[in-house]
């Protein structure tokens, strides 16, 4: 039996969509949203609508950015010479969230998952390997979260990058197995940065 009026059961169902929304908790985010004045729920809407309009992945490093390129590839007092590769934007906050990292990323856009029919050529390595043509790249960080999808694309990449005149290093892992970059604190990831380690 639905004992919400339409409008109401919808926005539900909306808000249950999101990841790591369950119906309670959409349930009191509909409610609060309905119940706040209306320039809360309209800013709301209208925060959405620009983002999904405005909001792109940059054409350099593949960052979520309103402008092309992004601060991060435009901002000259990062290291040049440094490239760190991660799978997500959110992974991107992540790591400077912990401060420790100056250089520049490369965003993957997921990670190879066969189980899910992600293979390499879903993966944004194109751009990546031209990138590193220029020669003006002498470090890559693999910065994959440490699970088996991580894993397997970091080995990927390493197979990939090997015979580049380059210097390829993966993230110490004082990172816990199984869990993900948006997750860890500025403590851990600073220091699985400083103990990131030579692939070899």
């Amino acid at each position: 039996m639905n004992v919400y009026a339409k409008p109401v059961a919808r926005l539900i169902d909306h808000l249950a969509r999101l990841p790591g929304i369950g119906p309670k908790t959409a349930q009191r985010l509909a409610f609060h949203i309905l119940n706040a004045p209306a320039e809360v729920a309209l800013g709301l809407a209208r925060a959405v609508e620009e983002a999904r309009n405005t909001v792109r992945t940059c054409s350099i490093c593949g960052y979520l950015t309103d402008q092309d390129p992004c601060f991060i590839c435009r901002d000259d007092r990062r290291r040049q010479d440094l490239l760190c590769v991660v799978e997500r934007p959110r992974d991107v906050v992540a790591m400077e969230k912990a401060r420790s990292f100056r250089g520049l990323y490369h965003v993957l856009q997921g990670a190879i998952s066969p189980m899910e029919g992600i293979g390499p050529e879903q993966l944004n390595i194109r751009k990546l390997l031209q990138r590193l043509e220029g020669g003006t790249i002498k470090e890559v960080i693999l910065a994959m979260n440490p699970n088996v999808e991580g894993d397997a694309t970091a080995l990927y990449l390493a197979g990939l990058l090997r015979n580049l005149d380059l210097r390829l290093t993966r993230l110490a892992h004082g990172l816990p197995v199984g869990a993900d970059l948006e997750y860890a604190d500025e403590v851990t990831l600073s220091k699985a940065m400083e103990g990131r380690q030579e692939i070899k």
